[in-house]
């Protein structure tokens, strides 16, 4: 998993409560057995029309917004069905942030485990920031280590997150590398672990 230390990007605003995981990735793009190339799905029902042409009007088709990697979306983000290929879709297609008032607890953890942060701010919060995605050059600067997100004029807030998930974060840790960390008392265990013979 990459490191997360200090993200500095470009932000999108889709300023809706209650965004589910079927509309983040819609359940028939989950055939694929890879964590990879569930970007062009992310939002499709909102982003495109059935023949899979762009719909004009949606803000991540706008191209103003092209490169975008933190998203600033409304409360209750992530729920739904507890499908992992959310997170993946979104960090698929580039975002490294996501800032809303509130998440959905499973959607929360899967997006830590995969490399994505999500961040939680109060409502006022969120609206400063949703008012400046829409002002052209506005960038945000989330700091994990000191937990901080800022706009480089005059908003600064502080946001906060499980000690351990932040170390996780800071040094690239997944389950796997967690597990993985501990490769020497595993393999002296396998080595030296007594399997009794069969009975048969």
């Amino acid at each position: 998993m990459e490191k997360f230390t200090l993200h500095t990007g470009k932000p999108v605003a889709i300023d809706r409560a209650n965004i589910d995981t079927d509309q983040i990735i819609p359940k028939q793009f989950l055939k694929r057995v890879e964590r990879t190339g569930y970007g062009q799905f992310l939002f499709y029902d909102w982003r495109c029309y059935s023949d899979g042409s762009a719909k004009a009007d949606f803000v991540l088709n706008e191209p103003k917004y092209e490169g975008a990697s933190i998203l600033i979306t409304g409360p209750n983000f992530g729920c739904g069905s507890s499908r992992e290929h959310a997170p993946w879709s979104l960090y698929d297609y580039g975002f490294r942030v996501i800032i809303a008032q509130s998440f959905a607890d499973i959607f929360y953890n899967n997006s830590l485990k995969n490399g994505l942060l999500p961040v939680a701010l109060d409502g006022s919060s969120v609206s400063e920031l949703v008012t400046g995605s829409s002002q052209t050059e506005y960038t945000i600067t989330v700091d994990l280590e000191d937990q901080i997100v800022s706009d480089g004029y005059s908003f600064r807030a502080a946001f906060e997150i499980d000690p351990f998930r932040k170390y996780c974060l800071l040094n690239g840790l997944d389950d796997i590398d967690l597990t993985l960390q501990h490769e020497d008392r595993i393999s002296e265990f396998e080595i030296t672990r007594h399997i009794p013979a069969s009975s048969g």
